[in-house]
């Protein structure tokens, strides 16, 4: 069943991915106390990219979006409004794997296992007109075979179909990671295949209260524009949550050094919060999935340090 429909002239088939600095927001949490959070305040906001998570592919016969297979009734509101945005110039990635573990592993390995579980890959991706997928790998994974998946989603859906990996930013630093592959040499053997890297500084792997964790990811001859650096929007979503005065430092600091700066993405929309609201909890927050609060943290981002690009491909409904 085809969810989504999106033509051959559709504005989200541009292939924007090099343009920067880019705002990336990610999309977990769907529903709170069985109520839909919509995704279309963000048509009044800057941002350039959604990724929707997490698909997770369990055995050979079975893809899902978080708990529920990705076509499940539940799952419509989602795919209406992500049409909506696709149609309004946004593009629209899935994020496969994340903490939940398993995707990978299925990928991994001889060529008969890979073809069985990219067999519903490339169905679930056919289905819903996703413009790309982030490959968040938190499991061990040969290098040859992460290249073998990427390379064949390259040749099935495209060259203007968006290619991004989550890794943690130690790993950009070519330590022990997650993954279980080194990322510098991912990017010297598939470079051009690859559109960026959402890379996470915090849970430990990184920090953006100062430019020093992003500096020495750039000094091992990273490119800056491939760089996208990752906050948690929210104190509980993990440690190293960055508010509001050092973090405004730290971007403007990092347009100054790299004019060619990647951009910045968040984990995640449904609680972000900003203003000098302070670590409010989970039991007081003003609103969890407020659109409002997530487009108040676009609009601060984009008045710290993106207005002179941003505001000139500013999406509108």
């Amino acid at each position: 069943m085809r969810l989504v429909s999106v033509s051959q002239n559709h504005p989200s088939n541009r292939d924007c991915s090099s343009n920067t600095p880019r705002i990336v927001c990610y999309y977990q949490t769907h529903y709170i106390n069985g109520e839909f959070i919509s995704i279309l305040p963000l048509l009044q906001t800057g941002i350039t990219h959604l990724i929707v998570a997490a698909f997770h592919i369990n055995s050979r016969d079975s893809i899902t979006l978080n708990d529920d297979e990705y076509d499940h009734p539940m799952n419509f509101p989602l795919w209406i409004e992500i049409r909506a945005l696709q149609r309004a110039g946004l593009k629209v990635l899935g994020m496969l794997g994340g903490a939940h573990q398993g995707s990978f592993t299925r990928l991994d390995g001889e060529i008969n296992s890979f073809e069985v579980h990219y067999k519903l890959l490339h169905q679930m991706v056919t289905d819903t007109g996703l413009d790309g997928l982030d490959l968040d790998v938190e499991e061990a994974m040969s290098l040859p075979s992460v290249i073998r998946l990427i390379n064949r989603l390259k040749r099935d859906f495209g060259q203007a179909f968006l290619i991004t990996l989550a890794p943690s930013a130690n790993a950009m630093r070519g330590q022990e990671n997650l993954s279980g592959f080194n990322y510098e040499d991912l990017e010297k053997a598939f470079s051009v295949e690859i559109a960026w890297y959402n890379t996470q500084f915090y849970c430990g792997w990184g920090c953006m209260k100062t430019t020093t964790d992003y500096d020495k990811i750039i000094s091992r001859g990273w490119p800056a524009n491939k760089i996208v650096a990752g906050l948690v929007t929210n104190p509980a979503n993990c440690t190293g949550w960055v508010k509001d005065k050092p973090l405004k430092k730290t971007l403007e600091a990092l347009k100054r050094k790299y004019p060619d700066f990647g951009g910045v993405m968040g984990w995640e929309y449904f609680n972000s919060m900003v203003r000098g609201l302070g670590a409010i909890s989970l039991s007081l927050s003003p609103c969890f999935g407020s659109p409002g609060i997530f487009q108040d943290h676009i609009e601060l981002l984009l008045h710290f340090l993106f207005s002179s690009y941003i505001m000139k491909a500013k999406i509108t409904t």
